[in-house]
């Protein structure tokens, strides 16, 4: 594969993510130079694979992660709806995520749920983990292929429906969550945004949002899986810490789940079926210091997995798209009941 000016060395091996090994460069303003030089062909690789990881870079710093990412990425995307604690490094640039190492995450495309999300995402290597904590990537169409034919098409009639709690011994709270400083912010937020809000007499905020769970690749014109649906399901979540939720707040009080975009429930069996879909598709590769992973947050989803030891990966968001943009096969609306 070239793009005209650089050939790059591909390298394809099974299980792994789509990699470009770096020459040897000897400073970030280097690395900059060769990324402007090879970016148009690792933006048509990243279309074919969803993701593009790239080693042996002088990527030290956040700051050195900043400058690449500005070779790579075009317009910034913010982080939106917020539901796990990041810290902000500066510049645009977070820790990947603050929940704890022991704490896998599985597969999901970064704010799937939002009316704008960002097209790209960047991570980058500082240290890396003792053992495991790589950033796996699946290939949502092949999720999508995957699945059974009628889950598909309930899904894609019906869309799907993500419900929230914000409360301060639940989760994220609403304010740091929505990006909002006052409660009387909350109903013009809900409103530009599709989403029903209520405030319970506990004064903890529940929310609920219908969006599509299939869509088309604006530039590429591959249609899919594109949600939150297993990844915030009640289904999905360890048995014993299920059991010990529902008896501690109630269903309707889970910090989140997921249903079709009717309200029907969506069963433990067919979060089964998405979460073998998503393995199936998923590929990992250890982190080195300086490697880099552009994913493309359409084409692909990504985890992180638990590790031992010191790991710093950071990550920046861009391409910022527009979900009517994406040949949504339901319109987003608020959840017609969030109880």
């Amino acid at each position: 594969m070239t793009n005209g000016l650089t050939a790059l060395r591909w390298s394809i091996e099974t299980g792994k993510p789509a990699t470009v090994a770096a020459p040897q460069l000897a400073d970030v303003a280097g690395a900059c130079e060769w990324l402007a030089t090879v970016r148009a062909g690792v933006i048509a690789g990243l279309e074919q694979h969803g993701a593009v990881y790239l080693r042996g870079l002088p990527i030290r710093s956040a700051r050195d992660f900043a400058a690449a990412r500005d070779v790579l990425i075009r317009r910034q995307a913010g982080y939106q709806e917020k539901a796990t604690p990041r810290s902000t490094l500066g510049d645009g640039v977070f820790s990947s995520t603050d929940l704890p190492a022991t704490q896998s995450i599985q597969p999901h495309n970064e704010n799937s749920y939002t009316l704008t999300f960002p097209g790209l995402l960047l991570f980058g290597c500082l240290v890396a983990p003792g053992t495991g904590g790589a950033t796996p990537v699946t290939d949502c169409r092949q999720v999508l292929r995957s699945l059974p034919p009628d889950l598909v098409e309930r899904f894609r009639t019906r869309g799907w429906g993500l419900l929230r709690n914000y409360a301060e011994h639940l989760s994220i709270n609403w304010s740091t969550a929505l990006g909002l400083s006052s409660a009387a912010e909350v109903p013009d937020f809900c409103a530009r945004n599709a989403i029903a809000y209520r405030w319970h007499d506990d004064g903890h905020l529940r929310t609920g949002q219908r969006r599509s769970a299939i869509i088309r690749h604006p530039r590429t014109g591959a249609d899919v899986w594109f949600n939150h649906v297993a990844f915030w399901s009640e289904w999905s979540l360890d048995p014993e810490i299920r059991e010990v939720l529902v008896d501690e707040f109630g269903h309707d009080n889970l910090p989140f789940n997921t249903t079709y975009g009717d309200g029907s429930a969506v069963s433990a069996d067919e979060i089964t079926s998405i979460n073998r879909a998503y393995a199936e598709a998923t590929v990992r590769a250890d982190w080195e210091p300086g490697a880099l992973l552009l994913v493309d947050n359409i084409l692909a989803a990504h985890g992180r997995e638990a590790f031992t030891g010191d790991r710093t990966v950071v990550v920046a968001m861009g391409d910022p798209t527009d979900l009517a943009d994406c040949a949504p096969t339901v319109h987003a609306a608020p959840m017609a009941q969030i109880g």
